[in-house]
């Protein structure tokens, strides 16, 4: 192989280096760039207990999160849980909405949100059970399509309501969100890692629109919720 041929084929291998570091670099000012549009658009929203207290909303929209074998939530589910329930005995909703996942019969988030809930003096007729909220933008894209709800009060910790609250805003409903951070979790770098990811994501979902893996007929939240017993 001659000088030529070598010096062409270094000069090939640079220049397509040159285009790989390049395309990685846009790649990741544009998720830095999306991910700090998500966070400042929204932050405003995010507001305390007493505040929300007199917003009268629809309905109090808990989002799921792990449970565990033995039926317990996850201390993260737990915190969401607990505030939800300050937020309604504080008058801010009649209305509690569980949106977690119930897609096989072995997991069940929903019925434990309720359960935990029933078990701390909430009326079962208020709380309302979405069994398909299998994700962020799911849960947001059911409370306005199949519960009817246009109000709404978002928990969660403070990292997932960024992105909560954005699909929210897209979606048309007016939503605020009340941070559930009762505790310290542990792994919570990863989930912050992670979190930068489904917001880009959520910010091109949003766009899209597509539909979520289920719908049917309306529930209204206005409602009885034992109607989403199952």
């Amino acid at each position: 192989m001659g000088d030529k041929t070598i010096k062409i084929r270094k000069k090939k291998l640079f220049i397509g280096l040159l285009v790989l570091m390049s395309v990685s670099i846009l790649a990741l000012v544009s998720v830095l760039i999306i991910n700090a549009h998500v966070k400042s658009s929204v932050k405003d929203k995010i507001i305390a207990v007493d505040e929300a207290a007199s917003l009268d909303a629809d309905c109090i929209l808990i989002l799921g999160a792990g449970v565990w074998g033995d039926g317990r939530p996850s201390h993260m589910l737990e915190d969401r849980l607990l505030q939800g329930i300050e937020l309604y005995k504080k008058g801010a909703s009649g209305r509690l909405l569980m949106s977690g996942d119930h897609g096989r019969k072995e997991y069940d988030e929903v019925n434990t949100m309720k359960q935990f809930t029933i078990d701390r003096g909430i009326v079962s007729e208020h709380v309302f059970m979405d069994h398909a909220g299998f994700s962020t933008y799911e849960s947001l894209y059911r409370a306005r399509d199949i519960f009817e709800a246009h109000k709404i009060i978002i928990v969660t910790q403070k990292y997932h309501l960024y992105r909560a609250l954005y699909i929210a805003e897209k979606l048309g409903l007016e939503a605020y969100g009340v941070a559930s951070d009762l505790r310290q979790y542990a792994g919570q770098e990863f989930r912050d890692l992670r979190e930068i990811l489904a917001r880009v994501k959520d910010f091109f979902n949003v766009i899209i629109k597509p539909k979520p893996t289920y719908l049917g007929e309306a529930i209204p939240v206005s409602g009885n919720g034992d109607l989403t017993n199952d």
